[in-house]
């Protein structure tokens, strides 16, 4: 006799994992999960022409050209996060007790959803690229119309033209575009706005959606779709790690998912962090920290972006994104390229070439630093051209985020000391405090055919 994986639990928890056991029917081999599972629904969204673009964009950008291994997509990442996402999910509400097992799995099916297309706006090749979208208002994204009162909201009222961002193009795809007729064929539901609404979180929602037994499920799946500890820094600091070659990015995922808790607050659901893995919270920072001073911040990378931003603002740049979204879904990593190989342009000439400037002189500090101004300023009173590139790294989003962001905080929770009142993560730990101050890398480039020169320039002057 056949004997159902769930024997030996009640029949519910039977009927949801054989629920489960029959929505998940495509797998996907990954070199760091091992295999990934889809829906038919999720399927038929990877499918569609908006997500597949993914494919052609890199995770990276220009990170290959110190890392080879470094060729892996924004569509791979994304599987990633929706699969990290499943079991995130399936932890943290493993005994929470819901309504019904519909209700559990919209939410999980929402939250799945907003972490597989968190990406799907991305622009080509790297955020450099942002510099030449087009104003935001050119976009229409009708859903900002009903966004939240909040500082974010200033960039409706703002009389300085705002140009649009990927995430602008993320919520456009999400709400109005073909792939919105895909979301709501499949999943029947849920709307393309609750998804939208677990990415931006000054999204006003407009019914009840994620509320469950008087308790509102939003804030905490926004923090693991994007927050300080979310499925997508999960997934690309060890994803990056495995295809960089690198160990910057290492952490013990396992340890940190096991100790993720519901945190009720005041009517809502936050994050919460059993103590016992506050250590590896610190080592997940760190690690992010790290691997953004050594990998992301490498500097033969830097000088690529350096000339792509020389390039895309500059006077004869013909490369724009189109507002719209159709024709947005065209452009990708190999347009950018065969369109650097074919101008006249000289930094277009020499991304496409692979003849960058060269690193001259490099400075670590915590503040500002006059020294390579001073250098720079030697350097041109003789004719040689520099590039000045300044890289800042902050620890956390605690430092610099919105005031949407840091309302949304994540809670400690000592599940072995009743007494001990839960308290905001920031105040649980001193790993903020002892990374408050960014680490600046200023660096100064210039021309291979120039760098003898500038190099006795440094030497003679003692620069």
């Amino acid at each position: 006799m056949f004997k159902w994986f769930g024997e030996g639990k009640n029949i519910e928890s039977q009927k949801k994992a054989l629920h489960n056991w029959q929505i998940m029917s495509i797998e996907v081999r990954d070199p760091v999960h091992g295999t990934i599972s889809l829906s038919d629904g999720e399927t038929a969204v990877v499918d569609s022409p908006e997500f597949q673009r993914l494919r052609a964009i890199k995770q990276l950008g220009f990170a290959d050209v110190s890392f080879p291994g470094a060729t892996h997509t924004r569509f791979l990442h994304s599987l990633g996060v929706c699969h990290l996402a499943g079991k995130v999910f399936e932890h943290i509400f493993r005994q929470f007790p819901f309504s019904n097992v519909q209700t559990r799995d919209r939410l999980s099916q929402v939250f799945r959803l907003g972490a597989l297309l968190h990406d799907v706006g991305h622009g080509p090749l790297s955020h450099t690229t942002e510099e030449v979208m087009p104003p935001l208002k050119d976009l229409k994204v009708a859903v900002y119309q009903k966004r939240q009162l909040g500082a974010s909201q200033a960039l409706l009222t703002d009389p300085v033209e705002k140009r649009a961002t990927h995430e602008d193009y993320t919520i456009k795809y999400l709400t109005d575009s073909p792939l919105t007729s895909v979301l709501r064929q499949n999943f029947s539901d849920i709307s393309p706005l609750h998804i939208a609404c677990l990415i931006d979180k000054t999204l006003d929602c407009p019914d009840d959606f994620f509320m469950d037994k008087g308790l509102d499920f939003r804030p905490i799946l926004s923090q693991l779709v994007s927050g300080e500890l979310d499925c997508d820094r999960m997934d690309y600091l060890e994803r990056d790690s495995y295809f960089t070659g690198t160990n910057y990015g290492k952490f013990d995922r396992d340890w940190m998912i096991n100790n993720m808790i519901p945190y009720p607050l005041d009517g809502k659901l936050y994050l919460g962090l059993n103590r016992r893995a506050l250590y590896t919270f610190d080592d997940f920072l760190i690690s992010r920290h790290h691997i953004h001073l050594m990998v992301y911040f490498h500097h033969k990378c830097l000088i690529f972006e350096e000339m792509l931003n020389l390039y895309l603002t500059s006077e004869d740049c013909t490369f724009k994104l189109p507002a719209d979204i159709a024709d947005y879904t065209q452009y990708n990593d190999f347009r950018l390229h065969e369109h650097l190989a074919s101008s006249k342009n000289p930094w277009a000439q020499r991304i496409a070439s692979k003849q960058p400037y060269k690193m001259l002189a490099e400075f670590h500090n915590t503040s500002e630093n006059m020294r390579p101004e001073n250098i720079r300023r030697a350097l041109e009173d003789v004719g040689i051209d520099v590039i000045w590139a300044s890289s800042k790294a902050r620890l956390s989003k605690y430092h610099s985020s919105t005031p949407e962001d840091r309302s949304y905080q994540i809670y400690v929770v000592d599940q072995y000391d009743k007494w001990d009142k839960p308290s905001p993560i920031d105040q649980s730990t001193e790993i903020f405090q002892k990374y408050e101050n960014a680490r600046i890398i200023d660096r100064l480039y210039v021309a291979p055919e120039n760098y003898a020169r500038a190099e006795k320039i440094l030497i003679d002057k003692r620069l």
